[in-house]
């Protein structure tokens, strides 16, 4: 059988074929074109299109394509459901579906930066998808000896609230911490949730949020975050030969427009403005 989408995949376009092979037709053929050649190419090859619009396989409501397969095939393994949501944060950009939503979402965005052939793409991501269906169907419950990140993010934070006699107008200590923090997870392109840290702590996530904008430029925890990728952008403009795609990529954006509309309210000009003006201003010193 055939099975047809649009070329660069990512997240479902690695993991529905992954689905196909594995669990529905081991010889499948997964054919990548330019999103345009999609339906005519597969009539004239007799292929079934998948994660296009208006087709059978896609996106319905809220869930992604990987779901409607479960679904259309009845695929009840335990791990394919634990995986679901997982697939469906990383591919809608809602990480607080699933804590490994972020992760899955840096793995699958570096290797797409990494890897140019979408064949290849595919065959390096079965392998990735293999790892997560293994770790889902025997390794969920698992922890790692050590605290990630995120943990010693909630240490901080219950650190800070234990001060109940700390003066209101002094810095408290765990903001440096937290800058740190904050930086290190823009850096490897992961995303930080204030739901999963309010949930953690138990607190009501406006009453952390605003304690949040009280030391940091007054912003709220998601505003900062932008802010804080725009900044590793303009880095990224000034010292790189990057693409603008590729520096969406690395500064954790889900595509090149949704990247051009955050810089463009952060400074008022597009991408490519900013990195045309930076060029002549180079010029013109040199003059």
């Amino acid at each position: 059988m055939k099975w047809i989408t649009r070329e660069r995949p990512k997240i479902d376009r690695i993991a529905c074929p992954w689905l196909i092979k594995r669990f529905i037709d081991p010889e499948a053929d997964i054919i990548f074109v330019p999103d345009k050649q999609v339906k005519p190419l597969a009539e004239s090859l007799q292929a079934i299109p998948f994660d296009i619009p208006d087709v059978e396989f896609t996106h319905y409501e809220n869930q992604c394509t990987f779901d409607y397969f479960l679904k259309k095939y009845e695929l009840t393994d335990p791990g394919l459901h634990i995986m679901a949501p997982i697939v469906r944060g990383a591919d809608t950009d809602d990480h607080a579906l699933a804590s490994q939503s972020a992760g899955l979402w840096a793995i699958s965005a570096g290797l797409a930066f990494m890897i140019r052939d979408d064949y290849e793409l595919l065959e390096k991501g079965m392998l990735m998808y293999d790892a997560l269906y293994n770790w889902a169907t025997y390794l969920p419950q698992a922890k790692h000896v050590q605290n990630p990140t995120e943990h010693v993010l909630l240490q901080i934070y219950r650190t800070y609230l234990s001060q109940k006699g700390e003066k209101k107008n002094r810095v408290p200590g765990w903001t440096t911490e937290l800058r740190e923090l904050i930086q290190n997870h823009i850096d490897t392109n992961l995303n930080l949730s204030l739901k999963t840290v309010s949930e953690n702590l138990d607190i009501n996530p406006t009453y952390l949020s605003r304690e949040f904008a009280r030391y940091f430029d007054d912003l709220t925890f998601g505003e900062y975050i932008r802010k804080a990728r725009i900044e590793k952008a303009i880095q990224l403009l000034e010292s790189s030969e990057n693409t603008l795609s590729e520096i969406a990529y690395l500064t954790g954006f889900s595509d090149q427009s949704h990247f051009t509309r955050i810089f463009r309210q952060h400074t008022g000009k597009r991408p490519s403005e900013y990195r045309k003006n930076l060029t002549k201003r180079k010029a013109d010193s040199k003059g």
